[in-house]
């Protein structure tokens, strides 16, 4: 091997290696470790000491020395090599020794800090800064708060900072009788926020473990701020502040109907009005309207923030809960928060919160109160948002895709850097057809032009697929980010400052009287559209691209409608039955679903045997109640584990498939299509597509080498995949706690036999009863409830053939009605399930 050689930058000559071993020789020795002897070298250090001090005159002699100032380890001492830089290579100082009141402090966490003060100043700048003082004192009286904050004014990530070192917010030990005997229990010391969609919930969680200067979640016992997602947790046993979905909280409360693990509630992004932040509304309000006895007494906090001025709904739903005198609750509330009793009189003379004060006029906080009846607290802040010009299109668009691509370029081409794109789309197919359009143009561009990120971003992208769109973008690279409307609130995606808003969303409407539920492309409400422009304006002055006219604009609704309202109640009235409601028709609802609605979904439980015949819960109920996937998926695997069916491992990767984005890649060219039908065939199966995802993830799962590669050769998307892979092994999990599943299922996946074919199909049958249709003579399809005419989707595997009966899993309305995830059943299967469901209803069900 070749002597490697190194030349000086003065041009001068540096040492040959063969010169600097023999200027420090090394010395060998043999010693004996257990009979057997080894060779230990040693190195010489006083021969390098010598060598290093030899060539210090000629380091400094180097001209990028010059200048520099040569400050040793011990610039004090005598000796040349101990006041040179070499030293500390040699001999590195010896750390100080520390007392045992003293911790050292790592480099990750020296490095947090550091991030944590770059924040600081940014952090002081928000809106609400200036007003947390105030509403920190108004809950030591209020124990609730709503909290209009406009786009920007910092609500959802400064608020609870500002609540977690609060006296009421600690720790307490309280004693409770339960079932007659009294029990010390822990309340309170922790907060809980919930966001409508788990990428805003991940989101602000790492943000304020930022601002906090302390890691997140699980990623160290000392955490103090975390986050629980859907499939994903990341807490510590030191979580104080955690941030969680709407449904993640609902099914805390199953096991813990009071909360107490939590001392305040904060429930963010209200305005959006999905039916569980409506359900956990209600909820709130009656634990704020008891005696809080199963919290010892301990009033619970909530705080309600939204971004739309709903002030008025919102405080008219919470008044008239106030306690009444003599209740004993005063009491114990004084006691905790003042240390003496007696001070009941002092309570009501003073829970008046007449306002909060502020320096700035624009900034001012409305506040409402009148007195112990009301014991709610309403204000309003100023956001900060930069303006934003809003333009129209002169006429209505034909093509958004077109449309979207050509100011995309437009505004490359002609707007300066720095400044991102972010892009509102309604649907992932839309959105990957966007994306492939952009990524093609951009090979065209000459190299004068910066260069191009394209990021998509919707509901399905797994965590770090979602993460990348929050990274900053590369030098000399402007990123493009196609989002569907996950991206209108709580979420700050930085660097964009200019908007492409479609105009349109994926809405579900559940149509009662056929028992389908449809997702639609709709037009948006003029407050979704005011969220959307909002986003060009978060951190400087921007502009938003209206693909629609201003008549158009004017004539949306001017809110969204509440999902109560308009989608399927089986699973939140399964929901409230898990809790205890009985009295789901007089259940405090912001906005009360039509009473046929409600009748519709206990039917569709009873058939599902989660209800008895008295309307009671059942024991299946109350298990799929605790599982986080739908009613109809939950108990497809509750039917898994019985003995005579017995295939939760084969149900679980289907329910795992079926949780996650579509697996198969939407392919627009022929040529690919074909391609990727040739390559995907060894997955096929002609009962339908269940079993055929089932043998898709079973063979992604035996891959050993490259599974990124196995998917790209099979046209499956890997983060899917990947996904659906995270998905599976959390159902394993809460089945084998459950007992529903043996650890000795999860080893190796059982050979596909007509017997288990049977079986797994079976299995969908008892939870996809309703969502099944039967072959008529003209060659059509009927839905068995409701009686209406469904075609097979192209992309499903049974697509063009004829069966004697399919189930579904997913009704789709575009140009015609489409069954989508479909598979071949037999018409007796869906009469025995109808016959043990409901004998003598079965007639009138099979329309």
């Amino acid at each position: 091997m070749p002597e490697r050689m190194y030349k000086r930058l003065d041009g001068g000559s540096v040492p040959s290696e063969t010169a600097i071993k023999k200027s420090a020789p090394l010395t060998t020795e043999k010693t004996l470790v257990k009979g057997t002897k080894r060779k230990r070298e040693h190195v010489d250090w006083a021969a390098l000491r010598e060598r290093a001090i030899a060539l210090e005159p000629s380091r400094r002699s180097l001209p990028i020395y010059k200048g520099m100032e040569f400050k040793g380890y011990f610039e004090g001492s005598d000796d040349p090599l101990q006041r040179s830089s070499v030293y500390g290579c040699l001999h590195p100082p010896k750390s100080k020794r520390l007392s045992k009141d003293e911790v050292r402090p790592s480099n990750d966490s020296q490095r947090l800090k550091d991030r944590a003060k770059s924040l600081e100043s940014f952090r002081k700048s928000l809106p609400i800064v200036s007003h947390l003082k105030e509403i920190r004192n108004a809950l030591l009286e209020k124990d609730v708060i709503i909290l209009v904050g406009e786009t920007g004014s910092g609500k959802s990530t400064q608020v609870p900072q500002a609540l977690v070192n609060e006296p009421w917010c600690k720790p307490q030990s309280v004693t409770i009788s339960r079932d007659a005997s009294p029990q010390t229990v822990r309340v309170g010391g922790c907060i809980a926020i919930t966001e409508p969609r788990r990428v805003a919930a991940t989101t602000l969680a790492r943000r304020v473990a930022e601002e906090m200067g302390t890691p997140l979640g699980r990623y160290s016992p000392k955490s103090t701020v975390g986050y629980s997602v859907r499939f994903d947790q990341s807490t510590s046993p030191n979580t104080r502040i955690k941030y969680v979905t709407e449904g993640v909280l609902l099914q805390e409360m199953l096991g813990d109907p009071w909360l107490k693990a939590y001392s305040a509630i904060l429930v963010d992004e209200v305005h959006e009005r999905g039916v569980n932040v409506d359900l956990l509304l209600g909820f709130l309000k009656n634990i704020a309207a008891g005696k809080n006895e199963g919290r010892g007494g301990i009033p619970l906090k909530v705080v309600v923030m939204s971004a739309t001025a709903e002030m008025e709904i919102l405080r008219a739903f919470f008044e008239g809960y106030g306690r009444e005198e003599g209740d004993g609750v005063h009491e114990s509330r004084d006691v905790q928060r003042n240390g003496t009793d007696g001070l009941d009189n002092q309570d009501e003379t003073e829970s008046e919160w007449s306002g909060l004060s502020s320096s700035d006029e624009e900034d001012a906080v409305v506040v409402h109160g009148n007195g112990t009846a009301n014991r709610v607290a309403t204000c309003y802040i100023e956001g900060r948002q930069y303006p934003v010009t809003a333009s129209y299109t002169p006429q209505p668009v034909q093509n958004i895709v077109e449309a979207s691509l050509r100011i995309i370029f437009q505004i490359h081409r002609q707007q300066p850097m720095p400044g991102d794109v972010l892009v509102f789309f309604h649907g992932r197919q839309i959105i990957e057809s966007l994306e492939s359009l952009v990524k093609e143009y951009a090979r065209d561009m000459g190299p004068e032009l910066p260069k191009l990120l394209v990021l998509p971003l919707f509901a399905a992208l797994s965590q770090a697929a979602q993460d990348q769109v929050f990274q900053p973008a590369p030098p000399n690279t402007r990123k493009i980010i196609i989002a569907t409307n996950i991206a209108e609130t709580s979420l700050t995606v930085p660097g964009v400052r200019f908007v492409i808003d479609s105009g349109k969303a994926k809405i579900k409407q559940f149509r009662t009287s056929i028992g389908m539920e449809s997702l639609l492309a709709q037009p948006i409400s003029q407050s979704s559209a005011i969220q959307r422009q909002g986003r060009a304006g978060r951190e400087a002055p921007g502009q938003c691209y209206r693909l629609y006219t201003e008549a158009d604009y004017h004539s949306m609704q001017t809110s969204n409608t509440p999902e109560i309202l308009r989608c399927d109640l089986s699973h939140p009235i399964l929901t409230m039955k898990a809790k205890g409601i009985d009295d789901i028709v007089n259940f405090p609802y912001v906005d009360s679903p039509p009473r046929i609605a409600l009748e519709k979904a206990m039917l569709q439980l009873w058939l599902l045997g989660a209800l008895t015949e008295t309307g009671g819960i059942s024991s299946i109920g109350l298990q799929i109640a605790k599982l986080p996937v739908t009613v109809c998926l939950g108990r497809t695997l509750i039917a898994a584990a019985e003995s005579e069916l017995n295939c939760v491992s084969e149900v679980i990767d289907i329910v795992s498939c079926l949780s996650v984005e579509d697996l198969f890649l939407n392919l627009t060219s022929e040529g690919k299509k074909t391609e990727a039908e040739a390559a995907r065939r060894e997955f096929y199966n002609r009962e339908g597509d269940h079993l055929t995802l089932l043998t898709a993830i079973q063979a992604y799962a035996a891959e050993n080498t490259d599974r990124k590669a196995w998917a790209k050769r099979h046209f499956i998307s890997h983060r899917a995949m990947k996904a659906a892979i995270e998905v599976r092994k959390q159902l394993r999990a809460q089945c084998q706690q459950s007992g529903m599943l043996k650890p000795t299922h999860t080893q190796e996946p059982s050979a596909l036999t007509p017997e288990l074919t049977t079986s797994i199909l079976k299995c969908f049958m008892k939870g996809f009863a309703s969502k099944t249709a039967r072959l008529c003579p003209d060659g059509s399809y009927k839905t068995m409830v409701g009686n209406q005419i469904v075609a097979i989707h192209p992309s499903s595997g049974l697509f063009g053939k004829k069966v004697e009966a399919i189930l579904f899993n997913e009704f789709v309305f575009t140009s015609k009605s489409y069954a989508k995830g479909v598979s071949a059943v037999q018409l007796v299967w869906i009469d025995e399930v109808f016959q043990s469901a409901a004998p003598s209803a079965s007639m009138k069900v099979l329309v």
